[in-house]
Formats: structure tokens, C-alpha cells, sequence
């Protein structure tokens, strides 16, 4: 292959990542808040804070959906009763699938033969992927769109940074746990590094409550999120207590606020909710009365 010709695919790629960039701000301007999900550690229930925060949000009105950019390990699907369906195309784009509370649900789960596929994919290829989505979905228009992203600080919470420039914000997920902690920390500087606002921190496992008794018990410890919010400056937005049903509720399709409306995690995932919905209008407000000022 000749050096012009080299020269002129790389034109031409980049062309086309550009034409998909800008569809993706087009789509996503219909949405009014934009929130990533992100933990630097697996295992900490982040797609469970996600997929009840977004149930509880839909639950109180809202048009919610979530992106599972999560593309090797995706749950999402699964916890909203649409495992084993498949995503189409249709004029306007991408349909996204509609979820169990109406959630409008996108992931790479929704887009394989069998769940037994498993995407082999280096980070490029996973960057491309993101970007076509944020492309090719129609959303429509949502009041929230939750962004499920895997463990760590590498190529997919980078690509979400990168590509959705105007996110409303970031929680990030933990455990009382002292490991934990440290793990997480990563996430919160990540978030800094790349100017991703912070709209705080949720404790996932907080607690029991033993259903005989009411005694709280604190099984992995107790005071790493107050720990962690000193250390980093953030703010705790929700504590989430452990609850036997919640794993009953994934394996049902059905996100636990809803298959348990009056359980301790419900209230506490509409605290959680509650809390969100606060910062951004404030935040909205804020932004929208320093645009008036400077159109005076």
C-alpha cells in the first residue's frame, strides 16, 4: 500500500469518527441528564446502584434509560427481564429495549447470538463500539441517562470522559471496607483527572437489619465511606443496607425497588434518587440563572 493511499484511509477514518461524534452530541441533546455509574473495584454492586437508581427515577416520572457500557461483563439486561432479546434497527436508529418500570435499556448483551458470546476485544475496538452507540441510538428524549461502566479507570469510563463532554456528573460506587476504599479512591481521582464533575459517593452493603430483631449489623465493617469522604472531599449521597432478596430480585428480571417497594434498600435507593435529582436541578439552576446574567 503506497503512503498516499495510507494517508488518505487515515483521512477518511478520522472523517467518520468525527461525523460519528457529532451525532452522538445530537442524540444526546435530547437528554436532559447525562450520569456515569463507575467503582475502581469489581464486585461492589455498581450495576445494582444503577439499575435501582434508574427504576426509582422512572418510578417517580421520569423517562430514564441506561447505556450498559460494561461490554464484557454486562448485567443490566438481565436485571430489567430482557436477557436473551435482541436489540434492531429501525428508521430513526438503534431501538433501544424497554425494561421492566419502563427503563429504556442499550448494551452489548442485547447484540450477540447467545450469552455464552464473549467479546474479544481490545481497548480500541471497545472505544469504536461506544462511540457507534452513542451514534446509532435513539433515546428519544430521556430526563436521565444512567451509564453502567465496568470496573476500573481504562478504556470505557476514558471513552465515556471523552465523548459525552456536557455529563451531568458521576457516582461513584463502594463498600465499607478498608480494600475497598483504596480502590475506590482511584475512581474519585479519575473522575478529577478528567474534569468529570463528582456528584458523590454511594455506600452499596452499608448494613443488615435483622428482620427479628431491627439490630443493624455492620458485616464488612463500618466508617470507610466517612473515611472516604474526608480523605477526597466527597459527599454520601445514599447508604444501601444487604438485603437476601436482592439476588431473588436479579435472578426474577425485576430491579429490587420494585419487586420489594417498602424493604430498608428501597427507601434507601430513593433517598439516593432524591439526593441526585436536588444536585443536578440546583445545578441546572445555578447554570441557567449565570446564562441569563450573561445575556444581560
Amino acid at each position: 500500500m503506497s503512503a498516499e493511499k495510507e494517508r488518505q484511509m487515515r483521512i477518511e477514518a478520522l472523517k467518520k469518527i468525527r461525523e460519528q461524534e457529532e451525532e452522538a452530541r445530537k442524540r444526546l441533546s435530547q437528554i436532559k441528564y447525562k450520569i456515569a455509574v463507575l467503582s475502581g473495584k469489581g464486585g461492589v454492586g455498581k450495576s445494582l446502584v444503577t439499575a435501582n437508581l434508574a427504576a426509582t427515577l422512572a418510578k417517580k416520572g421520569y423517562e430514564v434509560g441506561i447505556l450498559d457500557a460494561d461490554v464484557h461483563g454486562p448485567s443490566i439486561p438481565k436485571m430489567f427481564g430482557v436477557h436473551g432479546q435482541v436489540i434492531y434497527a429501525g428508521p430513526a436508529g438503534l431501538m433501544p429495549l424497554v425494561g421492566v418500570g419502563n427503563v429504556k435499556i442499550v448494551s452489548s448483551d442485547l447484540m450477540v447470538p447467545s450469552e455464552e458470546t464473549a467479546l474479544v476485544w481490545r481497548g480500541p475496538l471497545k472505544t469504536s463500539f461506544i462511540r457507534e452507540l452513542l451514534s446509532m441510538v435513539a433515546w428519544g428524549p430521556l430526563d436521565f441517562l444512567l451509564v453502567d461502566l465496568p470496573p476500573g479507570t481504562g478504556d470505557e469510563p476514558l471513552t465515556i470522559a471523552q465523548l459525552i463532554k456536557d455529563l451531568s456528573g458521576a457516582i461513584v460506587v463502594t463498600t465499607p471496607s478498608d480494600l475497598t476504599r483504596i480502590v475506590v479512591k482511584k475512581a474519585i481521582s479519575f473522575c478529577q483527572e478528567v474534569k468529570m464533575p463528582l456528584l458523590g459517593v454511594v455506600t452499596n452493603m452499608a448494613y443488615f437489619v435483622c428482620p427479628v430483631c431491627g439490630t443493624k449489623h455492620y458485616i464488612f465493617g463500618k466508617g470507610g465511606a466517612e473515611k472516604l469522604s474526608e480523605e477526597m472531599n466527597v459527599k454520601i449521597l445514599a447508604e444501601i443496607p444487604l438485603d437476601p432478596r436482592i439476588n431473588e430480585a436479579v435472578d426474577g428480571g425485576v430491579p429490587f425497588v420494585i419487586a420489594y417497594p417498602d424493604a430498608e434498600a428501597t427507601k434507601a435507593f430513593e433517598v439516593l434518587a432524591d439526593s441526585v435529582i436536588s444536585m443536578l436541578e440546583k445545578k441546572n439552576g445555578e447554570s441557567q440563572d449565570t446564562s441569563s446574567a450573561g445575556e444581560q
